[in-house]
Parts: C-alpha cells; sequence; structure tokens
C-alpha cells in the first residue's frame, strides 16, 4: 500500500506544476495572466454552478472531473492560445504524449481511468465532454468582458472568437450566454436569465484567485493562491480517496472542496500557524458565506450554503476526509520547499501533531501513517540544523 500511495503522491506533486502555466487570459482585474490550475478550479465552479442549464443526458459530476484533469497535459506542452496559427495536430499528438506521461505516474488502475476521462473530453463527442467543452468556451469568453479595465485586443479576440470561431456555436448550444455576450460587445442592454443570474456569482469568485496563502509552490518561489489550492486538493481527494477512514460520496467531498474557501474573498487566509482570532474569523466567514452564497439563485444558495457548513464543521464522513485532504496538502509542499511555511512562523513538530494530525487521523489515518516519517526526519534535521 505504501508503494501505491507514493506513486498517488509523486504524481500529485507533479500536478503542482499546472500552476506555473500561464495563458492569455487575466484576471478580471488585470493585476496578471491567469494559471492554468486556477482557470480549472474555476472551470468546475462553473460546471456545478451551471449544471441546471445541463441537459438530462449530462453528468455534472462527470463533467467536474474531465474539468479538474483537462488542462493537465499543458505542465508538459504548455498552452496554445485559440487566436494564434497553430499546427493542432502536432499539439494534440503532443498532448496525448504528456497524457500518456503524466498520467502513468498512478497506480495502473488510476491511469487507466484519468486517460479515458482526458481522451473523452478531447473527443467532444458524449452529452458530458460536450458540456465541459461548452464551459471551456464561455469562461474565458465572459473573463474577457467583465475585466476592469478591458483590454481592447482581448475584446477583438473575444468578438470574433464568438461571430466566426469556435464560440460561434453557442448561438444554438446556450442561446442565453451568446445573447449576453453580444449585447456585451455591443454595450447594449442586457436582460436576465438563467444563465446571468448564475453569472454574477462566477464572476465575483474571480477574486480567489488574488487570496494568498502561507503555503508556498513546489516549482517556483511563490505564494500559493486560494483557487489554484481548491484545485489541487480536489485532486487529491479524487485520487486518495481510497485510503478515507469511511465510505465517502466522493462527488460530495470534490463539491465541498470546490466551495469551500470562497468566503476568503471577503474574509481572507488565516494560516494555521498564525496568530487568529477564531470567533471573530469565524463571524466574518458567516457573513462572507451569505454575502457570496447569496448571490446564486435561492435553491443554490441553500445547496451551497449547506455544504460550505458541513465542511466547517466536519461532522459527516465526507467533511472529514474533505477536512483531511486539506490538512494533507500543504505539508507535502512545506516537504518539498525546504519547510516552507513552518520556517516562516517558526513551526514546531509538536505544533504539527496538535494543529495537522487530529484532522487527518480523523478522516483518513493511512495518509497520518505515510506522512509521519517524512515529517519527523525534517524536524529532526531541522533541530540539529
Amino acid at each position: 500500500m505504501n508503494d501505491r500511495l507514493s506513486a498517488q503522491i509523486a504524481f500529485l506533486k507533479q500536478a503542482d506544476k499546472l500552476k506555473t502555466v500561464d495563458r492569455a487570459n487575466t484576471l478580471l482585474d488585470q493585476s496578471r495572466p491567469e494559471n492554468s490550475a486556477e482557470h480549472s478550479w474555476h472551470l468546475a465552479l462553473w460546471a456545478l454552478v451551471m449544471g441546471p442549464l445541463a441537459g438530462p443526458d449530462v453528468s455534472i459530476d462527470r463533467v467536474i472531473r474531465m474539468l479538474l484533469l483537462h488542462d493537465l497535459v499543458e505542465i508538459i506542452v504548455g498552452d496554445h492560445p485559440i487566436h494564434l496559427e497553430t499546427d493542432w495536430q502536432s499539439v494534440a499528438k503532443a498532448e496525448h504524449a504528456a497524457a500518456l506521461d503524466l498520467f502513468g505516474l498512478l497506480p495502473l488502475d488510476q491511469t487507466q481511468g484519468f486517460l479515458d476521462l482526458w481522451t473523452e473530453f478531447e473527443a467532444d463527442q458524449t452529452p458530458d465532454a460536450k458540456f465541459a467543452k461548452m464551459l471551456d468556451r464561455c469562461q474565458p469568453l465572459f473573463q474577457v468582458l467583465y475585466a476592469s479595465p478591458k483590454r481592447p485586443d482581448h475584446v477583438e479576440i473575444a468578438r470574433e472568437n464568438l461571430a466566426t470561431g469556435r464560440a460561434a456555436y453557442l448561438s444554438e448550444a446556450l442561446p442565453q450566454a451568446y445573447e449576453h455576450a453580444v449585447a456585451l460587445l455591443s454595450e447594449a442592454p442586457t436582460e436576465e436569465n438563467s444563465f446571468t443570474q448564475r453569472l454574477t456569482f462566477l464572476v465575483e469568485a474571480d477574486q480567489l484567485k488574488s487570496v494568498m496563502r502561507a503555503s508556498r509552490l513546489m516549482a517556483v518561489d511563490r505564494f500559493e493562491n486560494s483557487a489554484e489550492h481548491s484545485w489541487h486538493i480536489m485532486l487529491y481527494a479524487w485520487v486518495l480517496a481510497e485510503h478515507s477512514d469511511a465510505e465517502v460520496q466522493l462527488n460530495r467531498v470534490l463539491h465541498m472542496l470546490l466551495l469551500h474557501d470562497i468566503v476568503e474573498i471577503d474574509a481572507g487566509d488565516h494560516p494555521i500557524h498564525g496568530q487568529v482570532d477564531h470567533a471573530a474569523q469565524a463571524e466574518k466567514e458567516e457573513a462572507a458565506a451569505r454575502r457570496l452564497f447569496g448571490l446564486l439563485p435561492q435553491d443554490q444558495t441553500q445547496v451551497f450554503s449547506d455544504l460550505w457548513h458541513e465542511f466547517e464543521s466536519a461532522n459527516s464522513a465526507d467533511a472529514r476526509f474533505a477536512k483531511a485532504v486539506d490538512r494533507f496538502q500543504t505539508p507535502i509542499a512545506n516537504l518539498e520547499t525546504g519547510g516552507g511555511s513552518w520556517v516562516d512562523y517558526e513551526v514546531t513538530y509538536p505544533q504539527i501533531e496538535a494543529r495537522v494530525r487530529p484532522a487527518i487521523e480523523r478522516g483518513a489515518p493511512g495518509l497520518w501513517d505515510w506522512l509521519q516519517p517524512y515529517l519527523a526526519d525534517y524536524f529532526t534535521v531541522s533541530a540539529r540544523g
């Protein structure tokens, strides 16, 4: 089992590199390029939020998983903006080879499952893949049209994409989105519909990409943001689900982790090893949950709020496993970066035992058993130094 878990962790470490792949799109506030990991998180959120607009033959949970995986190959081949002249056949071959390499890090059964799902997305033939692709074409379009300030060159690319490019088919596939985009491009009045009722929340969610955490990336020396963190721990939960201490509904776990840090848009991130007024922080997060989930249609407001509260209370098997994964990811990154936030906060091994171990052991004790020897080695060497 240790060999299997080590292989899974090796894949998850490699996946961290997606956070360093920049896309042509920028954040809504124009502060920097969007990266492919936070884009993948945002698309998964689009899938969950726009799910009611999908046909009855679409499984939103499969769509979410496709979108978590779809850009991983960019770790090896990079991003290819649609407006640039590109040999797409060569890109497809390179991406398939990259998929074989990346998913091949996993145990064989998971390799095949992940590769099949990624291939299905690329083929764009099944109802699930078509809905996932449609969202992948919508999100960058509205990322441009809701940017502040708008970049004229990006607006022109969006206009061409909508008129004759990959997004033109939205006029039939998702007319509510197409009509809203056309109105925004022409600066005409817009009408509320089932798409725009959900878009407000998704636009607001872009701010999570600017909430910085105390942990660092493994591949480069910068702090991780909460959107890419949310994507990464969803991948952790998916890959490591078999190590849960109890039977869990993985799709519910993924929904929890997709939403769990949304409140940080208003309340900010508060490191586990920092000095925090927990009562005041809880009040801020509760108010943030009311405001942010309140932007959604009423039925989704209630569902999302209930999921967030369940995660926070950690009283269900699903929430306990989600919490375990959330605690497990940062130590992996810190071990890879020479201590990371442990050095910044002068963390000791007893603090790890008190603050990290309980949550991991409650939801996935096997993960703690795997992690503990590495922690002991690190803190033993650190103490000598």
